[in-house]
């Protein structure tokens, strides 16, 4: 008798199913930007572009209440240890976007004291071409993101996070 009286209120699904419905939708951007890339975020968070459409326009001033890291600029050898401190900061699940040619390659920095792709010091999910690269293409790289998000799993977050605390021991 109980089951004929909801009808279709109910709506069954898989638990990773809806945890990751709900993550898609409510991604929190920290920017550690450094250069003109930096700038050309602000583009893509403002009306024209409007990041908000897409669930991530909470953007964090603290590493420890994001869970994407978009790096947008010239990453000095000075500054390659203060990006691997942010993202060891940041709680998993995390996803980062490489935001430039600076930031995925070195750009046109080819010297000693430019890191040639941040790559070389975190995990990168996603690379956004270009000097710098144009709103569209930031979107982009978070629709692909918000794309993968659909396929994790919850056992595969909780290994990596106790993968991840075996590290730091």
């Amino acid at each position: 008798m109980g089951v004929e009286l909801l009808g279709d209120a109910v709506i069954t699904t898989r638990l990773d199913e809806a945890v990751n419905w709900a993550r898609e939708s409510s991604l929190w951007p920290f920017v550690f930007g450094t250069a003109c890339c930096a700038i050309e975020f602000m583009s893509t968070a403002a009306s024209k572009h409007d990041i908000s459409r897409f669930g991530a326009e909470v953007v964090r001033f603290s590493p420890r209440q994001a869970d994407l890291l978009l790096v947008a600029g010239t990453i000095s050898y000075k500054q390659a240890p203060i990006l691997k401190q942010i993202y060891d900061q940041m709680p998993y699940p995390k996803w980062v976007i490489s935001m430039g040619a600076c930031a995925c390659s070195g750009g046109f920095y080819d010297n000693y004291t430019t890191l040639q792709g941040i790559d070389e010091i975190i995990p990168v999910d996603v690379y956004v071409a270009g000097c710098p690269p144009r709103p569209e293409s930031v979107l982009d790289a978070l629709m692909m993101i918000q794309k993968d998000l659909k396929k994790e799993s919850l056992s595969s977050e909780l290994k990596k996070d106790f993968v991840g605390k075996l590290d730091d021991v």
